[in-house]
């Protein structure tokens, strides 16, 4: 049985960087270039936000007895198989855990443009996996 109060805490943890990220993303890239601390700013807040997500997605699949996700993308896809999630967010889970692959992996690089363009479907897809774990696990 998963354990309501570990995952609303994680999930609280993960509205507030989503929210942090939200308020730190200026109205258009430029700032991204030429502001190194924003941009670590932002790429650490919708890393923790996601790495939550990816957390709260293995917490449930193995308390439940779903087994044992082998990668990020399965935590979700596991989530949706058995009715947690909708499909279409697995999916745009999955995309966002490898773009917080990429913040993690590359952060001294991350590609401000292709961050740019993913980082409101990333946001929106945060939004609507807690919205799907909040039902799952109740208020």
């Amino acid at each position: 049985m998963t354990n309501r109060v570990l995952v609303l805490r994680k999930l609280a943890a993960l509205r507030e960087h989503a929210a942090n990220a939200r308020a730190r993303r200026p109205a258009s890239e430029g700032p991204l270039r030429s502001d190194a601390v924003l941009r670590d700013a932002l790429a650490l807040s919708v890393l923790v936000a996601i790495q939550e997500a990816i957390d709260i997605a293995f917490h449930v699949a193995t308390d439940e007895g779903w087994g044992v996700p082998a990668t990020f993308a399965e935590s979700f896809d596991l989530l949706a198989g058995h009715g947690v999630l909708d499909e279409g967010v697995a999916r745009a889970m999955a995309a966002a855990s490898a773009l917080r692959n990429r913040i993690a992996h590359s952060y001294a690089s991350v590609d401000v443009d292709r961050f740019w363009r993913e980082l409101p479907t990333g946001l929106d897809a945060i939004d609507r996996f807690a919205d799907g774990i909040l039902r799952f696990v109740g208020p």
